[in-house]
């Protein structure tokens, strides 16, 4: 089968497409034909060397944790799925080897859903890894009705999830983002501020008794300002800033695989409750490209390798 594989650690110009040998099977694991794999900031990451310690790579590896596509080959123990069913999945296992940015891909079958017929295979890929964070690091933060929220990085792919999920469950959301995504905010259902110099008054003016959860999927210094703007009692959540746990007595979270979760995205996103963007497709042959257009790190919305 072909993939996109890498056989040393470095830039982009490490990737490059081979032939892989399909992947093995096991009791609990599903093989999937790949129709569309979603890409993530973590993958070049990995590919750069960034994570060694956290999670193993083994080379020659190919990316990618996101993946929609239908079941080619089922375990002995997976009665959940049948060959012909379309899923998606939030397939980490627990070292990178073979990802979903090729023609098949292992997906252990605690990390898969079924995916729904309303919702396009790009679409689905688009969601776990952005979707599962956004909820995750909601429920973690106890969002509720009473809530007011505010969301660094507020226009990005797990910003986006989170602004509106935070907004179903009845909370005001406050989002920080460039002044060019403000409307984009407004649309899913955020009041938007810039970020940057002067951030505590602004948000101050906005919630003048403080917010009472960050949300932090941006990073860099987006938590510098959090003791000015945080109401007692208020929890810090953060994707990226350990400070989120150690000054804020709060949580620094990584994403887990979570099939039940996934499928709930899955059918807000098949009904039209949950907006998903996916800004560009790239065939599999040009999927180097497409990490290249990921790592310019001006995209709002997900991009996706199709198969």
């Amino acid at each position: 089968m072909k993939a996109l594989t890498y056989t040393e650690f470095g830039g982009n110009d490490r990737f490059e497409i081979s032939e892989r040998e399909m992947p093995h099977i096991g009791p609990d694991t599903l093989v999937v034909r790949v129709v569309a794999a979603g890409l993530n900031p973590v993958d070049y990451k990995l590919r750069e060397g960034y994570l060694q310690g956290v999670i193993d790579v083994h080379l020659p590896a190919a990316p990618g944790w996101d993946v929609a596509g239908v079941v080619e080959k089922v375990g002995l123990d997976t009665p959940e799925f049948e060959v012909g069913d379309a899923v998606l999945a939030y397939a980490r296992a627990d070292v990178v080897s073979g990802g979903s940015v090729a023609e098949y891909m292992a997906v252990p079958v605690r990390t898969a859903a079924r995916k729904p017929e309303g919702l396009d295979f790009a679409a689905a890929a688009a969601i776990p890894l952005t979707g599962l964070t956004a909820l995750q690091a909601i429920e973690r933060s106890a969002v509720d009705a009473d809530s007011t929220v505010l969301i660094h990085g507020a226009a990005g792919g797990v910003g986006s999830f989170g602004v509106q999920l935070a907004r179903l469950r009845g909370a005001r959301v406050i989002g920080t983002a460039s002044e060019k995504n403000h409307d984009y905010l407004r649309d899913l259902g955020a009041e938007p501020t810039t970020y940057g110099d002067g951030l505590a008054e602004r948000v101050r003016a906005l919630a003048p008794a403080g917010v009472d959860v960050v949300l932090d999927f941006a990073g860099g210094g987006s938590l510098d300002a959090t003791a000015d703007l945080l109401a007692p009692g208020g929890v810090v959540t953060s994707i990226t800033d350990p400070r989120a746990a150690s000054e804020f007595g709060g949580n620094y979270i990584w994403v887990r695989p979570d099939a039940a979760q996934l499928a709930e995205l899955a059918r807000l996103a098949a009904e039209g409750t949950l907006r998903v963007e996916v800004a560009e497709t790239f065939p599999l042959d040009e999927a180097g490209a497409a990490y290249a257009r990921l790592e310019e790190g001006h995209t709002r919305g997900k991009i996706v390798v199709t198969v």
